[in-house]
């Protein structure tokens, strides 16, 4: 009787836990809304950015992982989504020549619609700062301006990882 009390309780907590993640909705960032599902993305590539010692996984929704294994990415197709979830650059306490994500940083993500963001690109630009996702609002020329270096490569600095 005793264990199933507790299972029974371990399954209220985790019903809970599973509907507060649920409830959980952050704001838009840029007139965006946040992407639902992203962490189950496929991984296109990763980065390492040393001049503010972050580490970097690239993730794509459908559309994308399927541009970025047939090459088809100068220009992405609409639909795609890019994300790019953020975590600093920590040392490893057991391996000091390794690195691992430490503290997250946020997650940003493009949204390819060449009609509905022509004033941009072709992309929409968001941001979700710190493991709570609140929206970046400093703007969407924060991320154009960044981003104008490769203007010619349909504005993604993000060459996919090759797969065997």
């Amino acid at each position: 009787m005793i264990i199933k009390l507790q299972l029974l309780a371990i399954m209220l907590a985790a019903i809970t836990i599973e509907v507060h993640a649920a409830d959980k909705t952050s704001s838009p960032s840029h007139g965006v809304d946040y992407p639902d599902g992203w962490q189950n993305w496929a991984t296109i590539a990763v980065s390492h950015r040393t001049d503010n010692n972050t580490i970097r996984v690239i993730l794509g929704n459908d559309v994308a992982a399927k541009a970025a294994r047939s090459g088809n990415t100068n220009p992405w197709p609409d639909n795609t989504i890019l994300g790019k979830v953020v975590w600093k650059d920590t040392q490893l306490k057991d391996w000091k020549t390794a690195t691992t994500p430490g503290k997250f940083v946020h997650a940003e993500f493009m949204f390819k619609d060449s009609k509905k963001y022509s004033d941009s690109y072709g992309w929409g630009w968001a941001r979700w700062v710190g493991l709570e996702q609140k929206p970046f609002d400093k703007g969407m020329q924060v991320c154009t301006n960044c981003h104008t270096p490769v203007k010619n490569r349909d504005w993604v600095f993000t060459d996919p990882a090759s797969l065997p």
